[in-house]
């Protein structure tokens, strides 16, 4: 395995349901059955997140099938094999082609949380039956 450099994100806030296997399960489990103020560091590997790349989710496209100023690092949406919507990453321009990868932009990554428990609550009987949490204002999706 290549070593990353652990990926860092802008602080957010999450809400969680647990145990309902929303969120990665490392985090999960660190953090289930916490009190307010507990914190932690969590790395995780490429297994415990966004899993490894796989080689077969990147292919190279004729050049002339997509609009003009196409960028590496920009984001195409597609439809995979299976016919359902994807994102795909330009990763590579060479020439008439261009390399899109449908790996998740994390996979292969270490990925480092640093999680404080700010709330502990009841689920309501609503957010155990969709098996997620309805946030502050109620029901969103």
């Amino acid at each position: 395995m290549q070593w990353f450099r652990p990926y860092v994100m802008r602080q957010t806030k999450t809400l969680f349901l647990s145990p309902r296997n929303n969120i990665f399960p490392k985090v999960e489990s660190a953090l289930g059955g916490q009190a307010v103020g507990f914190s932690v560091v969590l790395e995780l590997q490429p297994v415990d997140a966004f899993g490894d790349c796989e080689d077969h989710l990147v292919c190279t496209i004729p050049k002339s099938e997509f609009p003009p100023g196409i960028k590496v690092g920009g984001s195409l949406q597609g439809r995979g094999n299976d016919g359902q919507p994807q994102i795909f990453n330009v990763v590579k321009i060479k020439g008439p082609e261009v390399d899109l990868d449908d790996n998740h932009a994390l996979a292969g990554k270490a990925i480092r949380f640093s999680c404080k428990v700010t709330g502990v609550r009841a689920a309501t009987a609503e957010e155990i039956t969709h098996k997620h949490v309805h946030g502050e204002h109620g029901h969103q999706h």
